[in-house]
C-alpha cells in the first residue's frame, strides 16, 4: 500500500479524449450498475475536467503544519471530513452494555501495535459489535491494520488518507462470530504500522468501543475457534503470516466431539502484489524493454487450503482497492468497497471431521498462487509470486457434547486441476520497440469433497462444492504507461449444511501516467466494479441479512423473516493525480458514484447462479451516493423504501468549484499502479 508512479501520451490528447467519452463513461449501462444519476454524473465530470485543466497550469505550494498541531487538529471532530465505506448498517442498539477496549493513537508504530486486555462485561450477551473510530489530519499513505484476540485475527481493516484540516470515519462491525472468544478475557493486539516525519504527519488518534446485547436468534456462532497463524501473541507481536516469504502453516489437535467445521481465510495483497489483478504473464514482464517494470505471474491468485497436504479448498479474492489505490481521488470521502471491512472467504471442512478426529494434530496450511507461464501459451499454478500477501486463518468448529466422532480416512476428494487458457500478443513499431501489448488469462475449476461418517449416536454425511471461472484482458500502450484491464471473477459454493453462496465480481480499469516537464508525474483513472453476491444459510459469518439493522424498516418489513440476503454493490469514478516530487507532496480530483442494495431471500433457490438478476428477493436497503472533490454532494438513503433522513444536493454553485486539486501524500507511480517507474 506505500508505493508509486508515471503516465500517458500527453494532456491535450488525453483531456480531449476524456471530454469526448464522459457521456459514454456515464450513460452505457455497466453490469450491477443499478438506477442511474445521469444529469449530476455529467455535470460533476464536466467540473473535474474543468479542474484538471486548471490545476495542471500551476504548481501548487504550502507550508507544512508541525505534527503537535495536527494531533491537535484531528481531534477536534466538528471540523473534521467525514469518510465514509458504504455498507448496510448492522444493528447496535443504543442501550447495549458497552465497553471500550482501545484509545490510542498510532504514530511511528511500525512493529509497536497496541497491547491491551479484554475482560468480558458483566453483562448476558449473545450479539456483539465493533465501532472503530479514526481521526487524521495532515499528509499520510493509507495504511492496513489487523486486529487479534490472541493470536486469532478478528477484525481487518485500512486507512483512509487525511487532508490537511482533518478526516474522521467510523466503521460498526459485527462480531457475534467470535462470541466464544469473547466470554473469556483475551490479549488484544490492534497492528496499526505507521511512519511520521517532517513530510508525512498523519497520526491514526484510534478509539474502539465494543456493544454487547441480547437480540433474536437467528446465528449460532462456533463453540471454539483455533488459530492458523504465526502466533506471536507471546510476545505482543502481531500474529500474520507474509507469504510467500513465510509458510503459513499450523499444526491443529481437534477436539473428537467435533460436528461442523468451517474455515475462513483473511488475506489481502500488498507491496509487489496489491495489484495482482493488473499483472501480465510472466513471459511478458519485460514486454517494453528492462526500463517499464510489469509484474508477472498473471492476473490470477487463488488462495487454496491444504490440510496434510490435501487441497481442502480454494478462495478467489475480491480485488480490494484501497485509498491510495490507483488515483487517490477516487476514494476521498467515499472509500472502495470493502476498504474499511476486508472481508473473509469461508470453506465448509465439515467432510474432514472423522479424518481429523483421530486425536493426532493435522497440518493446515494457506497458499497463494499464481499462474506462470512458457511463453507458448502454456501456463500452471506456482506459488512464486511476487512480494508479498498478508495472510492469516481460523478453524471455526460447533461440538457436540454428547457424541463423539469415529475417526476415519480422508473424505471423497474430486479436484482435478483448473483449466488455464493463455493468449499474449504484442504490435511492434517500425523500429522493433514494443507498442501494445494484448494478453488474456483464463481459469475456471471445480472442486468436490464429500464423505458419509458416523459418531457414537448417528450416521451423517457431508459434502463441500465449488465452481468457480475467472477471466482477465488487458491492453499495454504507449510504452507501457496506459492500461486497460477487464476482469470478472464469479463463482458458487455449496454445502450439504443447507450453505449456498454465488458471486460475482467484475472490475474494469483504465489508467495512464505520464511524466511531463519539470520532473512531476500525472495519472489519470476510470473504473466501474461490483460486489454481487446471493447467500443463503450461513457458515462461520451470518449473511447480511442476520446482521441489518432491522428496527430501521417499516413494521411490514422489520417482523419478516428471510432466508438469506442478496447483495449489490456498484461503484463508477473517474479521477486524476498530479505528483510534485519536488514539493513531496501530490495534488488530486476525483468524483465516484456507488450505489448499494440489500434485499432479503424468502425462499432458497433450487440452484445458486452466479450474478443471478432474477433470484426472488425483496429490497430491504438502498443507499445511492456522490462525492466529488473531497465533498460528498448527494446521499440518498432508503430502509425498505422509506427515506430516513434527507436526501442531499449540493447545488452546482456550492459545489468546491474554487478549491482547485485537493493534497494527498506523494506516491511514485508504480505504488499506485503496480507498474512503471519508481
Amino acid at each position: 500500500m506505500d508505493c508509486q508512479e508515471h503516465w500517458s501520451d500527453g494532456l491535450a490528447t488525453w483531456r480531449k479524449e476524456r471530454m469526448a467519452n464522459a457521456k459514454r463513461h456515464l450513460l452505457t449501462p455497466v453490469a450491477g450498475s443499478g438506477e442511474r444519476m445521469p444529469f449530476i454524473s455529467i455535470f460533476l465530470m464536466l467540473i473535474a475536467f474543468s479542474h484538471v485543466s486548471l490545476a495542471l497550469l500551476t504548481t501548487p505550494s504550502e507550508t507544512i503544519p508541525q505534527v503537535q498541531a495536527l494531533s491537535k487538529r484531528a481531534a477536534n471532530a466538528s471540523s473534521l471530513l467525514e469518510c465514509l465505506q458504504v455498507a448496510p448498517p448492522v444493528l447496535s442498539p443504543a442501550g447495549g452494555c458497552q465497553q471500550t477496549l482501545m484509545v490510542h493513537t498510532f504514530a511511528y508504530s511500525y512493529g509497536q501495535p497496541f497491547v491491551g486486555e479484554y475482560n468480558p462485561p458483566a453483562c448476558d450477551f449473545n450479539r456483539v459489535t465493533f465501532n472503530f473510530t479514526v481521526t487524521s489530519a495532515g499528509r499520510q499513505f493509507d495504511r492496513l491494520a489487523l486486529m487479534y484476540l490472541g493470536d486469532i485475527e478478528v477484525f481487518r481493516t485500512s486507512t483512509a488518507e487525511p487532508t490537511r484540516d482533518g478526516i474522521i470515519w467510523s466503521y460498526v462491525k459485527d462480531m457475534t462470530p467470535f462470541t466464544s472468544l469473547l466470554q473469556g478475557p483475551q490479549k488484544i493486539i490492534f497492528d496499526l504500522g505507521n511512519i511520521v516525519d517532517d513530510t508525512y504527519t498523519g497520526l491514526w488518534n484510534t478509539t474502539l468501543t465494543a456493544t454487547f446485547f441480547t437480540a433474536e436468534e437467528t446465528f449460532e456462532p462456533a463453540n471454539l475457534i483455533l488459530p492458523v497463524s504465526a502466533r506471536k501473541s507471546a510476545t505482543n507481536e502481531p500474529s500474520a503470516f507474509v507469504v510467500p516469504e513465510s509458510n503459513a502453516t499450523n499444526a491443529l489437535l481437534l477436539p473428537r466431539n467435533a460436528k461442523k467445521a468451517v474455515f475462513s481465510i483473511s488475506s489481502c495483497g500488498q507491496a509487489a502484489e496489491e495489484f495482482w489483478w493488473s499483472n501480465v504473464l510472466t513471459s511478458d514482464e519485460h514486454a517494453f524493454g528492462n526500463d517499464t517494470t510489469l509484474y508477472g505471474h498473471s492476473a490470477f491468485r487463488e488462495l487454496q487450503l491444504m490440510i496434510d497436504g490435501n487441497l481442502a479448498g480454494v478462495a478467489w479474492p475480491f480485488p480490494v482497492i484501497f485509498t491510495g489505490g490507483i488515483v487517490p481521488g477516487f476514494w476521498r470521502p467515499v472509500v472502495g468497497i470493502d476498504a474499511f471491512d476486508l472481508r473473509e472467504d469461508e470453506i465448509d471442512v465439515t467432510p474432514f471431521i472423522p479424518y481429523l478426529s483421530d486425536g493426532e494434530s493435522h497440518t493446515f496450511e494457506i497458499r497463494v498462487v499464481g499462474v506462470d507461464d512458457d511463453g507458448q501459451g502454456h501456463g500452471s499454478l506456482t506459488t512464486a509470486i511476487e512480494s508479498n500477501w498478508v495472510v492469516t486463518g481460523k478453524l471455526f468448529l460447533w461440538l457436540d457434547a454428547n457424541t463423539t466422532t469415529l475417526a476415519g480416512g480422508l473424505p471423497t476428494i474430486q479436484a482435478p486441476e483448473p483449466s488455464i487458457e493463455l493468449r499474449s500478443s504484442t504490435q511492434r513499431g517500425p523500429n522493433g520497440t514494443t507498442n501494445s501489448l494484448v494478453y488474456s488469462v483464463e481459469v475456471s475449476r471445480q472442486l468436490y469433497i464429500g464423505r458419509s461418517y458416523n459418531t457414537s449416536t448417528y450416521s451423517t454425511s457431508s459434502t463441500w462444492e465449488q465452481k468457480l471461472s475467472f477471466s482477465n484482458s488487458g491492453t499495454l500502450s504507449n510504452e507501457g504507461n496506459d492500461q486497460v484491464v477487464q476482469q470478472s471473477t464469479s463463482g458458487s459454493h455449496v454445502s450439504s449444511s443447507g450453505f449456498q453462496r454465488a458471486f460475482t465480481y467484475p472490475l474494469a480499469v483504465e489508467s495512464s501516467y505520464n511524466a511531463v516537464p519539470g520532473g512531476n508525474t500525472t495519472i489519470d483513472g476510470h473504473i466501474t466494479r461490483s460486489k454481487d453476491y446471493q447467500q443463503v444459510g450461513d457458515l462461520a459469518f451470518p449473511n447480511d441479512w442476520q446482521t441489518f439493522d432491522y428496527i430501521r424498516l417499516p413494521p411490514a418489513l422489520s417482523n419478516h423473516t428471510f432466508v438469506g440476503a442478496q447483495t449489490k454493490n456498484w461503484q463508477n469514478g473517474t479521477a486524476s493525480y498530479l505528483s510534485v516530487p519536488a514539493q513531496k507532496k501530490s495534488y488530486g480530483t476525483g468524483r465516484t458514484e456507488q450505489q448499494l442494495t440489500l434485499s432479503g431471500i424468502d425462499k432458497p433457490p433450487t440452484a445458486v447462479v452466479p450474478g443471478d438478476a432474477n433470484q426472488a428477493a425483496q429490497e430491504i436497503y438502498r443507499r445511492y451516493v456522490l462525492a466529488s472533490n473531497d465533498s460528498l454532494v448527494y446521499d440518498d438513503e432508503e430502509f425498505g423504501g422509506r427515506v430516513m433522513g434527507q436526501s442531499r444536493y449540493t447545488a452546482p454553485n456550492q459545489l468546491a468549484l474554487g478549491r482547485g486539486w485537493n493534497e494527498f501524500a506523494w506516491k511514485g507511480v508504480r505504488a499506485l499502479l503496480g507498474r512503471g517507474p519508481l
